[in-house]
């Protein structure tokens, strides 16, 4: 089981631990996953998030080679932009979910802990003659500081504003005297930023920033992934193994969005001919009355017939609702339609809801 540099840190807290992509983690805090996901919505919350990987491609012919492999228009980003996409296999369903910054001369590409090896796998697979790939994963750390005051929290302790930098962009800066790469993105549905700097450098950081927040009367908490998983489950954004997969088409889990279907890319023909023939389910949220749905619980028709699966599903703090992500038949993915949810061999009354549940600080 592989740790964290803050996991001394984390026991010492309280923090409840368990394993998430071969990483002990911090799953709640004492103060509670609802609570710290409540903190996060108010105020500012910071996540050890160092179990994600972090990629560098750089030389001649990289910027071809990004554009070649991720489903996303990259070749028209500036320097220091952040951008989301996808990483698709040949049957056209998704390897992984990736945030690619633009640096001065190279690429910086942030992966998901539990596919990192088989991204840099896939990469290299394909990677042509000049181009390199280098993995800082093991020597960079990355802490998430997320919030609608986390900007004002950060301006207080870095060299140089933060509140300067655009969404989805980044910079370099001193944080409380660390170098950081300052990513002003975030996977909350909040304001925020996602840190990079030297591993060695995590606890004086993490610590000082909860030390500048108490300083300056900035309510600022360390939350776990529990309530991380709650924020995004409310802001619409996917957990790769749930809303989009190797079994899961983008087109299913409504990313078409981030198909750019205008360049080319590794999965686009099996995406075409998936459009020719229509898609035979779709990813919906239900709100759910009379239990909690889990993953892999069925979803049925108001009459009973079988149309599909939860992929996730909790209680949502923000919104006070139980609700469930399900990919079901196209022909029940209309907004107000009744349907169950099967809840210890119970059909319990659901209905389709419009998503997100929460709209991103970012939409607004």
């Amino acid at each position: 089981m592989n740790t964290t540099r803050l996991h001394d840190w984390h026991i010492a807290a309280g923090a409840k631990m368990a394993p998430f992509a071969g990483y002990d983690m911090p799953i709640t805090y004492p103060l509670g996953a609802v609570e710290e996901h409540l903190v996060c919505r108010r105020s500012v919350g910071l996540f050890d998030i160092d179990h994600m990987g972090q990629l560098e491609i750089k030389g001649p012919g990289a910027d071809e080679f990004v554009s070649k492999m991720v489903t996303m228009k990259v070749l028209d980003m500036a320097d220091n932009d952040a951008r989301y996409s996808l990483l698709l296999n040949e049957r056209g369903t998704v390897i992984d979910d990736l945030f690619i910054y633009r640096l001065p001369g190279s690429w910086w590409i942030v992966v998901n802990a539990s596919n990192r090896a088989e991204d840099v796998a896939w990469f290299n697979k394909h990677k042509p003659a000049g181009v390199e790939l280098i993995d800082h994963s093991e020597g960079t750390y990355m802490i998430a500081v997320q919030g609608p005051r986390a900007i004002e929290l950060l301006d207080k302790v870095s060299a140089s504003p933060i509140s300067a930098f655009p969404r989805f962009t980044s910079g370099r800066t001193k944080v409380l005297g660390v170098d950081c790469l300052v990513g002003r993105t975030g996977y909350t549905g909040e304001d925020g930023v996602e840190l990079f700097f030297p591993a060695d450098e995590a606890e004086a950081l993490w610590t000082g920033l909860l030390a500048a927040g108490e300083k300056h009367g900035i309510e600022t908490h360390a939350i776990g992934l529990a309530a991380r998983d709650s924020l995004r489950f409310e802001a619409g954004m996917p957990l790769h193994g749930h809303e989009i997969s190797q079994d899961i088409y983008p087109l299913e889990s409504n990313f078409k969005w981030a198909c750019d279907f205008e360049k080319d890319f590794i999965g686009k023909s099996a995406l075409e001919q998936l459009q020719a023939d229509g898609i035979k389910r779709k990813l919906v949220t239900l709100d759910v009355t009379g239990g909690i749905p889990r993953e892999g619980f069925e979803v049925q028709s108001a009459d009973g017939q079988t149309i599909g699966t939860v992929v996730a599903g909790m209680f949502c703090p923000t919104v006070k609702k139980m609700a469930a992500n399900v990919l079901i038949d196209p022909a029940f993915a209309k907004v107000g339609t009744a349907l169950k949810v099967v809840i210890r061999g119970t059909g319990k009354d659901a209905v389709v809801v419009k998503r997100p549940l929460y709209i991103p600080a970012y939409r607004r």
